[in-house]
């Protein structure tokens, strides 16, 4: 689903040049659940925006789904991020003014969906994240829990090929956040869903198959968990 070739991200302003990414490399599988690791500004919500579509890199290669998408434009990087990619913040980016029905469907008006199948679809994933019940609640009266539910909802609703994880948890109680990453958990079993999430959580982490280490804009190394592997508790 994805690979990238010597990935670079070099940030630049009048008087300084840093260099975010230094020739990443790597491939993503379909169905992998993968974390991505590293201390404070090692690169990876760089990587992340990269590979979300949020940004193009500074050098080398970008293949998604089957497409090189180094050099896309914004409107190319849009309609293709829309259409296959959900996305769950830590700070959850729910719209304050819209009720959870409303910002569970947003992402289907932005892809021309009709009301029938929005409803349609927005329910199932209220249901599927057991937070139907509150489809009439802001986000403002939910509890932190209730209102990742609710993000993870808005990024699946879609049927996205690839969700995009940045912290999930790091707002969020250890039984919230444990609550969230079964439903990541879930989503990646049985919905067979391609996931990659920032953390800096190790017990977040041993959700993934796959520990991919980054330092200084580089992978350090990575780590592939065995099937039976058991999680850290909390």
């Amino acid at each position: 689903m994805i690979k990238t070739v010597d990935l670079t991200k070099v940030f630049r302003t009048d008087e300084v040049e840093t260099t975010a990414l230094n020739e990443v490399s790597f491939e993503v599988k379909e169905g992998e659940f993968i974390a991505v690791m590293g201390p404070s500004g090692c690169g990876k919500s760089t990587l992340l925006n990269i590979l979300g579509l949020l940004d193009n890199p500074s050098g080398g290669q970008y293949h998604f789904a089957g497409h090189e998408v180094a050099g896309y434009t914004e409107k190319q990087r849009a309609k293709l991020r829309k259409n296959n990619i959900g996305f769950v913040f830590q700070n959850f980016n729910l719209i304050d003014e819209l009720n959870v029905y409303e910002n569970v469907e947003l992402p289907l008006i932005y892809i021309g969906m009709s009301a029938k199948e929005r409803k349609k679809k927005v329910e199932a994933a209220l249901e599927q994240m057991q937070i139907i019940h509150r489809k009439k609640h802001f986000p403002l009266q939910l509890s932190g829990g209730q209102q990742q539910r609710v993000a993870v909802a808005r990024a699946v609703v879609a049927n996205p090929k690839l969700i995009l994880a940045d912290e999930p948890t790091g707002n969020l109680d250890s039984a919230h956040g444990e609550e969230v990453m079964n439903l990541l958990e879930d989503l990646n079993q049985n919905s067979g869903t391609t996931i990659i999430m920032v953390t800096h959580s190790q017990h977040d982490a041993e959700y993934s198959q796959r520990i991919v280490r980054l330092f200084d804009g580089q992978i350090i190394n990575e780590n592939v968990k065995p099937a039976n592997a058991a999680k850290i508790p909390v």
